[in-house]
């Protein structure tokens, strides 16, 4: 009964964050006793230092502009992608290595593929564009295909029936479905983008992150605390923006 398997998970998950906490070493009393130094590092962070706000805006516009590009080509080739790992449309002899190669990708972190593709093409935005975009393809590739799976089979087998090819069952059946579940992702994908922007700078693949970076190690904490307040100012406009248009289209 689903109440008697609730009775019985519910010890089992108890156990099992118990097991993890201590596995982590997660301790609230080293917590509590780094309040004092965490509440004097963001002391420090206080007046920020605008000076530089031509350079930190320069680099936002630079950030922002690598999670336009990384996201249009992430999405498109996410959403190729993902026909094959569909099991409603894709074969096994496909399915299975589609999603496989999908785990593969989304198990390595972004500032890896940033790493390799900073030595291949050098240091600059275009790496960390490279970067997005072949991580795109491990995240939102599987919800893209998940998506697909889920729409009205209705329409579809009805199109299956009159003799419709595979592609007019896709373009007519299924992408009309599926259509408002892609927007929304893909605009959540451009939100996660603009905040990884930020991170791949850390290895020279563009962005703010590397000015980020130099601040924290030159101890600049007045400049270091005016980037993470346009960053934030950045994000938050981005957010609001990215909802107001997933309330229209869902």
């Amino acid at each position: 009964m689903p109440r008697a398997r609730f009775l019985i998970g519910l010890p089992v998950a108890f156990l099992l964050l118990l097991w993890s906490f201590n596995g982590a070493e997660f301790n609230f009393v080293k917590l509590g006793e780094g309040a004092i130094n965490m509440g004097e590092f963001l002391s420090r962070l206080f007046p920020p230092d605008f000076s530089k706000i031509g350079t930190i805006l320069a680099l936002l516009l630079e950030t922002f502009q690598m999670a336009v590009v990384g996201t249009v080509l992430g999405a498109v080739l996410s959403l190729i992608v993902a026909f094959g790992a569909t099991s409603t449309l894709a074969p096994k002899w496909l399915y299975y290595p589609t999603r496989w190669m999908m785990n593969i990708i989304r198990s390595v972190p972004d500032l890896v593929f940033a790493l390799m593709f900073v030595s291949a093409v050098g240091l600059g935005p275009f790496a960390g564009i490279l970067a997005m975009t072949l991580g795109s393809i491990g995240s939102i590739g599987k919800i893209f295909a998940e998506a697909m799976e889920q729409v009205d089979r209705g329409p579809v087998v009805a199109m299956e029936a009159v003799g419709a090819s595979k592609r007019q069952v896709i373009q007519y059946g299924i992408l009309p479905q599926a259509a408002p579940l892609l927007t929304s992702y893909t605009l959540l994908l451009f939100e996660g983008n603009v905040r990884g922007a930020t991170i791949l700078g850390l290895v020279g693949a563009g962005g703010i992150g590397l000015e980020l970076t130099t601040a924290m190690r030159m101890y600049d904490y007045g400049h270091l605390s005016a980037i993470i307040i346009c960053i934030i100012v950045l994000v938050t406009a981005i957010d609001q923006g990215s909802a107001l248009i997933r309330r229209r289209i869902t």
